[in-house]
């Protein structure tokens, strides 16, 4: 057992360099980023037969399930490579959404219920896939209806809620399952085209899984997980910008010469790569620390998402930007990133969200407090 001050190892192992191979193989024969303009604009992107290969075949979906219950018994920081690749093709499938944030928050109950021994056996398959009915932008500590979207029984903003087959809805007194069939789900126009939003209207009814008390515990496990391993995501975003920026401006010239070989844009980039190189320090101290149950896994998870989400959009504005007019157009996928990095910038809680609990945290007073 490591000791009080004992170092925590973040490099990746070989069998997460071995997942991340396969995941990243996946995505370059099914999800190249290259097609995904065009899949968005004739249609949903959504890939179903992309979700059976990641979820099922390769079991990606159950990595967090342990082996009892039908899973892979693996740990965060394995589902963190596998968002890191997923972010690095701006994947349309319900990953964070299913197999993080549902999964986590159904682990979080009482292991003696059927109910949720079963869904999470079917999630750990992909035969199925769970959303918990709260908005995107809540975070680790909201409560549920704190974001001031849910009125009436109806909750907006829910990501991924059009594709899901079962809703984990928090009500006062308690968590439920609802099949997602006997809801009305409404899709919204979403800036990111591929995670979709909706309208979630619910009437009474569903199986009970928990009581208020444990609900809001596990509400609380599943969206501290998810933004934890969402600073995966956006690592992986920032990644795939980097470098498509490095290999663009060695292959445009200009006054005969390559764009990247100019000072100002080395500079750039050289700063770029540093924050890159920062976010994935903090990216795998969140998912080391939430692999290991570290009592400081939410401060890791706050500081983890108050620098990947700015690291994230940072990259995508100047892959946009260093790409020239091509990078303003629909058809280069820049955008796309661009999109996803804004858009995550607020899911799971906001920088701001997260600065206010860093400062709790280590009992630092907001601006303007009382001393």
């Amino acid at each position: 057992m490591e000791g009080p001050g004992a170092m925590t190892d973040l490099l990746y192992t070989e069998e997460e360099n071995d997942l991340r191979a396969a995941v990243r193989s996946l995505l370059a024969d099914r999800a190249d980023p290259a097609a995904l303009p065009g899949r968005v604009e004739e249609s949903s992107p959504y890939d179903a037969a992309l979700w059976q290969a990641l979820a099922a075949d390769m079991g990606a979906a159950g990595l967090l399930v342990p082996e009892k219950l039908g899973g892979q018994g693996a740990t965060h920081r394995e589902a963190a490579v596998v968002l890191e690749e997923l972010g690095r093709a701006v994947a349309p499938v319900p990953y964070l959404t299913s197999s993080v944030v549902a999964t986590e928050t159904l682990l979080a109950l009482d292991a003696g219920d059927s109910y949720a021994r079963d869904l999470l056996a079917e999630l750990a398959t992909g035969r199925k896939v769970a959303v918990l009915a709260v908005p995107l932008a809540a975070g680790p500590g909201d409560e549920p209806g704190a974001t001031g979207t849910v009125s009436a029984g109806s909750v907006s903003a829910v990501a991924d809620a059009v594709r899901a087959d079962v809703l984990l809805v928090p009500r006062p007194d308690g968590l439920y399952a609802v099949d997602a069939a006997e809801a009305e789900v409404v899709p919204q126009t979403p800036l990111d085209l591929t995670r979709p939003l909706a309208t979630v209207t619910v009437a009474d009814g569903g199986s009970r899984l928990a009581d208020a008390a444990a609900a809001r515990a596990a509400v609380r496990r599943g969206l501290l997980a998810g933004a934890g391993l969402l600073a995966s995501e956006q690592l992986g975003v920032a990644e795939w910008c980097l470098e498509e920026t490095v290999r663009h401006t060695r292959e445009r010239h200009q006054f005969n010469r390559p764009v990247g070989s100019f000072q100002a844009l080395k500079h750039r980039m050289a700063k770029l790569w540093l924050d890159v190189a920062g976010a994935r320090a903090a990216a795998r101290s969140a998912a080391d620390a939430l692999a290991t149950g570290s009592p400081d896994a939410p401060l890791a998870v706050a500081v983890a998402q108050v620098y990947c989400s700015r690291v994230a959009v940072r990259a995508a504005e100047e892959c946009v930007q260093l790409h020239g007019g091509i990078g303003m157009t629909w058809e280069h996928p820049a955008h796309l990133f661009l999109k996803r990095a804004k858009a995550d910038q607020i899911a799971l809680g906001s920088a701001g969200h997260h600065k206010r609990t860093l400062a709790e945290l280590v009992d630092l007073p907001a601006p303007g407090a009382a001393r």
